[in-house]
């Protein structure tokens, strides 16, 4: 049975499938699964890689369903400006956390709409050798392990409020000049010397409720209502796909009976909605930039 393609260049399972459609259909979303522990996982080179990231996402992700708990580590090493960024919380029909290491890519200057550093996703030179557990109100929903630059977890159909989720990571950083400007990095977002286990170049420690400043778009009010539509979403998933042992069987049901939650399958975690603002914010980069160059032409020819 073959792949099929919509309008929005997704993938889309056809009744039938095989596990290697259904295999297909994921990395399309640029993920892999994992049966073991029933999560899916961002991989090496996905298409999300190419956008980077700049706080103007953060700031999108309340108002696009995904409440969702930031804390942006800031540092300078090796003549670069570096954030590793952590992220836990409800994306809409999964619950996950997130690890990012970015780089600086430029400033970004536009009057009146942003102001930040848009950051590239680090390089293969760059990546970290990074772990993180993701816990539930204690109860340890996953581990993720290995050398990347976005390590991810996300478990379909489970429903978590922010202030649930905690995260027990340690990064090893590249050299003990590395590992200081992290640590700094640390101390700078709000983390105390005794919230923190070094072990070498490797450094552990909690994250659970977030020291940064979160999204102004973050608010008691619009939470409520945006985690009761994904609460409700989660409780359909559950519905649809009570009895089924695997994946295969769940996708084809929501497909069947719930369109609506597989398009959210398809595009889960936050890099799909928010690829949308990344060329919005080029777009109006290229704009600002073109319009100050016309000026300057024109100044000059008059």
């Amino acid at each position: 049975m073959s792949i099929q393609i919509n309008n929005d260049n997704s993938g889309f399972i056809a009744k039938g499938m095989t596990n290697s459609d259904l295999d297909k259909v994921v990395e399309i979303a640029g993920y892999d699964y994992d049966s073991v522990q029933d999560i899916f996982y961002s991989t090496m080179n996905p298409w999300q890689r190419k956008i980077g990231y700049c706080r103007l996402f953060d700031e999108a992700a309340a108002p696009l369903g995904m409440i969702i708990d930031c804390e942006p580590i800031h540092f300078e090493y090796n003549n670069k400006k570096w954030m590793i960024g952590l992220w836990k919380g409800q994306y809409d029909l999964v619950s996950g956390g997130e690890i990012g290491v970015y780089t600086e890519a430029f400033d970004l200057k536009i009057p009146g709409f942003f102001t930040g550093t848009f950051y590239n996703c680090a390089s293969d030179s760059d990546l970290l050798q990074m772990s993180f557990v993701l816990r539930k109100n204690g109860k340890v929903l996953f581990r993720r392990e290995g050398e990347h630059w976005w390590l991810t977890g996300f478990k379909l159909g489970e429903f978590s409020e922010p202030s649930e989720l905690t995260m027990d990571i340690s990064i090893n950083l590249k050299n003990r000049l590395m590992r200081d400007a992290f640590i700094a990095g640390l101390y700078n977002a709000g983390y105390s010397k005794a919230d923190l286990t070094i072990n070498g170049n490797s450094v552990s420690f909690l994250y659970a409720a977030p020291h940064s400043e979160q999204p102004v778009t973050r608010t008691a009010a619009t939470d409520r209502i945006i985690q009761r539509k994904n609460e409700l979403l989660c409780a359909k998933y559950q519905e649809i796909t009570q009895g089924l042992d695997n994946l295969q069987d769940k996708v084809a049901a929501i497909e069947e009976q719930a369109p609506e939650l597989y398009q959210k399958i398809i595009k889960m975690g936050k890099a799909k909605p928010l690829f949308g603002i990344y060329e919005t914010v080029l777009l109006v980069f290229l704009v600002a930039v073109a319009t100050y160059l016309a000026s300057r032409v024109l100044s000059e020819d008059n």
